[in-house]
This record gives C-alpha cells, sequence and structure tokens, in this order.
C-alpha cells in the first residue's frame, strides 16, 4: 500500500511542513476496524467469592462452639483411657493418641473464627503454625483410624498372630511413625503467608507458591492430601472392616464381639461423614485449576461455596468422638463412672445384675 504525500518541505528551514495531519492518521490507522472486537465473557476471570457477613458471622460462631466442645470433650477422653489400670491395648493406644489430634485441630479453631471476621491478624509466623498444626491434626486423625482398623481385623480375623506378636511394643513404635509421617505430610503449611485480602486494610493466611511453580507444588500437595489422607485410608478401614465383620457374622457369640466394636465402627463413619464431602469438593477445585476439566464462573463459584462450607463441617469431626464415645460405648461410660466417683464427683452406687452380666460379656473385648 502506498500512502499519498501530505506534506512539503521549507526551503529557508529544511523542516517537514504537514498539509493534513487528519488524512495521514486515517491512513496510518488502515487496519483498525471497531467492528472486527467481540468481547467474550467466558474468556474473563471469575469475580471473587463475596460471603456475607451474617454468614462469616455464624461461621465464625459455629468454630467457636466446636472449639467448646472438642477441648473438654478429648480431654474426658484422653483422662479416662489414661487412668484405667490395665495396659493399654493398641486400640486404646491409638485412640488416646486420636483425642491428642482432635485436641491439636481444636485449638486452631479460634483462629480459623477470628480470621473469617476480621481477618488474619496474628502475624506470618502463627499462619504458618496454625496451618501446620491443622495439617499435622488431619493426617494423624486419619492414620490413626487406619490403625485403629487394622488392629481390630487382627485381632478378630487373625487371632492366632497377634497372639504371637508382641503388638503393645509395636503400637507404641507406630505412633510414633504415625506422627513423624504426619509431620512431614504438614510440612506444605511452611507455604502459607499472611497476605493482603481484597477486604481493605485485612489479610488472609493462603499459600503462596513461587507464580513460576505454583500449579506444580499445588498439584503435588492436593495430590497427597487425597491419597495419604483419603482414599488410600479409606480403602484399607474398608477392607478390615469388612472382612471383620464377615468373619463375626459366622462366629459364636459374634454379636457381642461385634458389640465391643459399635464405637470404633461409629468414629469411623463420623470421620467419612465430615470430611468426604470435603474432599469431594476440593477434588472439583484441583480439577479445575489443573485444567483437567472446563468450568465456567457460575460453576467455579459453586466449588468455592462448597469448600467453605464443607469445611466447616470437616472441623466438626474434631467434637464427635468424645459425643460417640458417650452415647454408644459402654464401658467407656462405667470407666468414666470409675473416674468420677474416685475424683468424688459422683456418688458410690451398687452395681446391678445386669450391669455385672454387660461387664463380664465384654471382659474380653476392646476398651470401648
Amino acid at each position: 500500500m502506498t500512502f499519498r504525500r501530505h506534506f512539503s518541505i521549507d526551503p529557508n528551514t529544511s523542516a517537514f511542513i504537514f498539509d493534513n495531519f487528519g488524512d495521514i492518521y486515517d491512513e496510518l490507522n488502515f487496519t483498525y476496524n471497531d467492528s472486527e472486537f467481540i468481547y467474550d465473557p467466558t474468556t474473563q476471570p471469575c469475580n471473587t467469592l463475596s460471603i456475607s457477613d451474617v454468614v462469616t458471622v455464624a461461621v465464625s460462631m459455629f468454630y467457636v462452639l466446636i472449639f467448646l466442645l472438642a477441648i473438654p470433650g478429648n480431654l474426658v477422653v484422653g483422662l479416662v483411657i489414661g487412668f484405667t489400670r490395665q495396659a493399654l491395648s493398641p486400640s486404646d493406644l491409638y485412640l488416646l493418641h486420636l483425642a491428642v489430634a482432635d485436641i491439636l485441630l481444636a485449638i486452631t479453631l479460634p483462629f480459623w473464627a477470628t480470621s473469617v471476621t476480621l481477618g488474619w491478624v496474628f502475624g506470618d509466623s502463627m499462619c504458618k503454625i496454625v496451618s501446620i498444626l491443622q495439617e499435622l491434626s488431619f493426617y494423624a486423625s486419619i492414620l490413626f483410624l487406619t490403625c485403629i482398623s487394622v488392629d481390630r481385623y487382627l485381632v478378630i480375623v487373625r487371632a492366632m498372630e497377634a497372639r504371637k506378636a508382641n503388638r503393645r511394643l509395636v503400637s507404641w513404635g507406630v505412633c510414633g511413625a504415625v506422627w513423624f509421617a504426619g509431620g512431614l505430610l504438614s510440612l506444605p503449611g511452611l507455604f502459607n503467608s499472611s497476605l493482603p485480602s481484597s477486604k481493605p486494610n485485612q489479610s488472609v493466611c493462603v499459600e503462596q507458591y513461587d507464580p513460576s511453580s505454583a500449579d506444580e507444588w499445588r498439584l503435588a500437595t492436593r495430590v497427597l492430601r487425597h491419597t495419604l489422607g483419603f482414599v488410600i485410608p479409606l480403602v484399607i478401614m474398608l477392607t478390615c472392616y469388612g472382612v471383620t465383620i464377615k468373619r463375626l457374622l459366622h462366629t459364636r457369640g459374634g454379636f457381642q464381639r461385634q458389640r465391643a466394636m459399635r464405637v470404633i465402627v461409629a468414629v469411623v463413619i463420623a470421620f467419612l461423614l465430615c470430611w468426604t464431602p470435603y474432599h469431594l469438593a476440593v477434588m472439583a477445585d484441583t480439577f479445575f485449576r489443573a485444567k483437567i476439566v472446563l468450568y465456567k464462573c457460575p460453576a467455579r463459584n459453586a466449588v468455592d461455596q462448597a469448600m467453605f462450607a464443607t469445611q466447616s463441617l470437616g472441623l466438626l469431626h474434631s467434637c464427635v468422638n468424645p459425643v460417640l464415645y458417650a452415647f454408644v460405648g459402654e464401658k467407656f461410660r462405667r470407666s468414666l463412672a470409675q473416674v468420677l466417683r474416685k475424683a468424688g464427683i459422683l456418688e458410690r452406687t451398687s452395681v446391678t445384675r445386669a450391669s455385672r452380666s454387660s461387664l463380664s460379656s465384654e471382659i474380653t473385648s476392646t476398651f470401648m
């Protein structure tokens, strides 16, 4: 394409003199055509999820309520198990450490309750510490529940091998290994930092990776959380309890033994009900971030809302176990009554024949 000549040269100064600048602009802009620009809303970033003040206050109060229930409840469980006169069986030891893990999770709740309403006001170091504690307690809980299911399988299905093995000594080593593994798996919490929030004058405690490798790090931590913190333990528990119950149903007196497992099975079911929705929501978020599943803004916002809601449900797990012990475990209630009598809180009462019969039927059962 050629341009028309729109300038002349001053013979005195040798300077360019433009005759018509508008014509030059029209010709230089020949490639511009406003009719060719098409706005595609699907390529635009989604709006940040907005949570109303009423919801944030309700969630904050919910966290505080869980804290108030979890701390005393799990302390009672720990005291009752710890003050038993008999040597702790492996399942008792795992249940004791499970209570400790629930207490650690409950300790983090006041921090998150404050963060929901006021933002993160505790600084960068506490952001890392609280995040690590939450991850440690999560992994420890699911791993100890897995250990309980394996121990029950060994006692009932592999009774001869279990008698020969020094299970009490091994159980202490297993507890140490669980806490060590949980500590390693919680190290990604070091990547959490206190960053400015979208709300003015507020901060938020979130994960912060190097932008060049953020997707890879996030995908790796999510895969570990889903596999080691949920899928693999779930498969082990379902397998062990499935085989165990099948054996009990074909064993004389099996229903009495099965009654001794009610608490343990209920604890596992409670864990699944509390944490499965959260894992499903996080999995959906992982698929979106890894671009495995294409999404639009309504789906993105729905997943964000599901993660926010189901996380609150997952944290509820820290106060569920003591409730299950109190309402399901007959032997636990008797042991608790004995501790209260020794402390002078509960008056001594005579033992009825029914309670003696119940006690004798469960004398060889698990602690719960």
